[in-house]
């Protein structure tokens, strides 16, 4: 069995924070962030890719219109009660990637419904601390997850870089470092 290192997941985690700043930068928001759309170069390289929902707005806000879908498992809680997206909503979601990487690519919410899922965010409820993610990722993934956008992460890549720069993980080692054990 092969798992990622920490090293490795923090460095993928870091390629879509700077994908994700890019975007913003450019005044779009993707809103459709998460593991299963991303690509995965064989330098362990990580790219942000279908950009179907993707919308250009002048003012950080895009309001879709009634009745159009979005994935609520990845959504911030403007977007489920409003409708309303912005690179805030796409930092939310971004909190949820990095729950998925740090689960190995588990399903976010995997034996709950869509409105088992809204009621708990309703109620205040987040995902789960996953195993593998050390205090201060999930405390980085808890600052996505604030109630109200103006108050989560705004700078990922740097706090992200942070992490890597304060001795929590080895960044020479970060895109080789998949560790296997032999089968049970």
């Amino acid at each position: 069995m092969c798992r990622l290192s920490q090293d490795l997941m923090l460095g993928m985690c870091l390629d879509v924070s700077e994908g994700m700043a890019y975007l913003e930068s450019s005044n779009f928001i993707h809103r459709d962030l998460a593991a299963r759309n991303c690509l995965v170069s064989k330098n362990n390289e990580v790219k942000v890719s279908d950009f179907g929902m993707t919308r250009f707005v002048l003012d950080d806000q895009y309001t879709s219109s009634q009745g159009s879908k979005f994935p609520v498992k990845w959504s911030a809680p403007e977007v489920i009660k409003y409708s309303k997206f912005s690179s805030k909503s796409d930092v939310w979601s971004f909190g949820v990637l990095m729950w998925e990487v740090y689960n190995e690519g588990r399903l976010p919410y995997e034996n709950r419904s869509n409105s088992e899922v809204v009621e708990s965010l309703n109620s205040g409820l987040r995902l789960l601390k996953p195993r593998l993610a050390p205090d201060a990722v999930h405390m980085l993934m808890e600052w996505c997850w604030k109630e109200v956008g103006t108050r989560r992460v705004k700078r990922l890549p740097d706090d992200i870089r942070a992490l890597i720069d304060h001795s929590l993980f080895s960044s020479e080692t970060r895109r080789s470092s998949v560790v296997c054990s032999a089968p049970a």
